[in-house]
């Protein structure tokens, strides 16, 4: 797959995606609100404050195409300033099938993706937790869907991962030019499938698809 055509605005990003005229709304409101705080909080890289069409809300939504269609619940770990899960939340608001949970440690930015959902009127679970702790493995159990973007290299990011996953999970981890590199590197402590995606937003990174994840017994 080609790179996508430059997403340079709400109105392509439409065309792109091929969402409807409420979620349009939505994200604009979202790309305000994240302009606002960025003053305040370092939200995003300064440098892409400008394209964040493209940078991170195209980035996000190219996910959604390979979600499973069937999905009951979604989690999304260090999610930051919500990308990609807030993003795919608003997207899937559309029809409310699939329930959205955000993990985000940093009260700060907890409170930023809290306000984007209120002035959006989406329904999502934010979580002010650590992906590692106990509790919040109690309180989210396993899931069907779980993404990640820019959160940790892939070995780590399954070791987070690993509690919430079932035979049935997919994991849709955004990553750079070095995926290939990452997965051989997990799979000396992992056993799963995997697939790699070339990325819509950009020719050199990968979209890892991950499944049937297992540890490696030890000797």
């Amino acid at each position: 797959m080609a790179p996508l055509k430059r997403i340079d605005g709400p109105e392509s990003f439409q065309a792109e995606f091929g969402i409807s005229r409420e979620t349009l709304d939505r994200l604009t409101t979202y790309a305000q609100i994240l302009t606002r705080w960025q003053a305040t909080i370092n939200l995003v890289a300064p440098s892409t404050l400008g394209d964040i069409w493209h940078r991170h809300f195209a980035d996000s939504a190219q996910l959604w195409r390979f979600r499973p269609r069937d999905a009951r619940n979604c989690l999304d770990i260090g999610s930051g300033a919500g990308f990609p899960g807030l993003v795919l939340a608003i997207i899937g608001a559309e029809t409310g099938a699939t329930h959205h949970i955000l993990i985000e440690s940093d009260a700060r930015k907890a409170a930023f993706l809290r306000e984007v959902a209120r002035a959006t009127g989406i329904t999502v679970d934010i979580l002010c937790m650590r992906i590692e702790n106990s509790e919040t493995r109690a309180k989210v159990k396993s899931v069907d869907c779980l993404t990640a973007r820019a959160l940790a290299p892939l070995p780590r990011l399954l070791e987070m991962s690993a509690p919430y996953f079932t035979s049935a999970t997919l994991g849709l981890f955004l990553k750079g030019k070095d995926a290939a590199a990452e997965v051989e590197q997990a799979a000396q402590g992992w056993q799963f499938d995997c697939e790699l995606k070339p990325s819509m937003t950009d020719a050199d990174a990968r979209i890892v698809l991950l499944n049937a994840l297992k540890p490696k017994r030890e000797g």
